[in-house]
């Protein structure tokens, strides 16, 4: 099977190495389950019907996102769809902050030649930049094939480490786990700490679907290192599932690294976010609106 697989794509590499301004243009559509979340916040009483639906609405609006890749032969860049908001929903200062602390949009550049990638994130009202070497992944392969449009696709898996600064990859605790942990705390903070709630897995393992028949070795987000365009990932929380794929498109897209923010490597950024999210922690603990405001704010 390997075999195969590896004849189509030297094969199809050949036709693509012939047109050197080769480009590509794929969709994907990302959803991350919150049933989870949604199944604890009805087990608490004092959030009303009409607040769940307005948590509910704002839930989608985080995590039901558009995002368009751009690429070529050995970069691609990974954007999210700009939408106009719909005045008065999915607004407000809790909706800002939480898109915040999911990364705040941004480019995702990938280089696969030079194995780097830049990103420029919004954290908190600050811009920053960060530059490191793309995550090195231990593809399995597997034999098992299926169709995303009309591309035949192939199965890998991998485990991979759990980002820290990535909100989507918080679960809830087992409630063995909570109660050990309520033991030594007031009911204020049982109400007011969310982060108590929740806590980060140290690994995931991600699903991915591949095409030869588009040989690129590059997907969404972080992902590549595939024999072909990454159409699918799925990480057991979040699905990413190319919509539309378009080859040599009439307008083409200047795929480039973005340069604005300050400059930091994937690590620093995550000790300041979980910094942040522990300032969080302690002043939703003390108490007061506007307190918390003041928290969120970058030096």
């Amino acid at each position: 099977m390997k075999t195969v697989i590896l004849s189509c794509v030297f094969a199809l590499v050949g036709c693509f190495s012939q047109a050197q301004d080769f480009q590509g243009m794929a969709v994907y559509e990302s959803k991350t389950s919150t049933a989870d979340f949604q199944a604890r916040m009805g087990e608490n009483r004092e959030i009303t019907p009409e607040m769940q639906k307005r948590i509910q609405e704002n839930m989608k609006a985080m995590f039901e996102k558009t995002f368009v890749l751009h690429f070529d032969k050995s970069a691609s860049v990974y954007k999210e769809e700009e939408k106009l908001e719909t005045p008065g929903k999915n607004g407000g200062f809790n909706m800002r902050m939480a898109s915040s602390f999911m990364g705040g949009g941004g480019t995702y550049y990938k280089n696969v030649k030079s194995k780097t990638y830049t990103i420029d994130k919004d954290f908190l009202g600050k811009e920053f930049l960060v530059t490191d070497s793309l995550p090195k992944l231990e593809w399995k392969m597997e034999s098992e094939t299926k169709k995303i449009g009309e591309y035949t696709c192939y199965k890998a898996t991998a485990v991979v480490p759990a980002s820290k600064s990535d909100f989507r990859n918080f679960r809830p605790k087992k409630r063995d786990e909570e109660k050990k942990d309520d033991k030594a705390k007031t009911e204020t903070e049982k109400k007011t700490n969310f982060m108590d709630e929740v806590e980060m897995p140290k690994d995931i393992t991600v699903t991915a679907w591949y095409t030869p028949e588009i040989p690129v070795n590059q997907g969404p987000e972080s992902y590549w290192g595939l024999p072909g365009l990454i159409l699918e990932i799925n990480d057991g929380k979040t699905v990413i599932l190319c919509s539309k794929v378009v080859l040599n498109p009439k307008d083409k897209v200047a795929i480039k690294a973005p340069t604005k923010g300050q400059k930091t490597s994937q690590k620093e950024y995550d000790e300041i976010v979980v910094k942040k999210m522990e300032e969080m922690r302690e002043m939703r603990g003390q108490g007061g609106p506007g307190q918390n405001r003041t928290m969120i704010r970058m030096n």
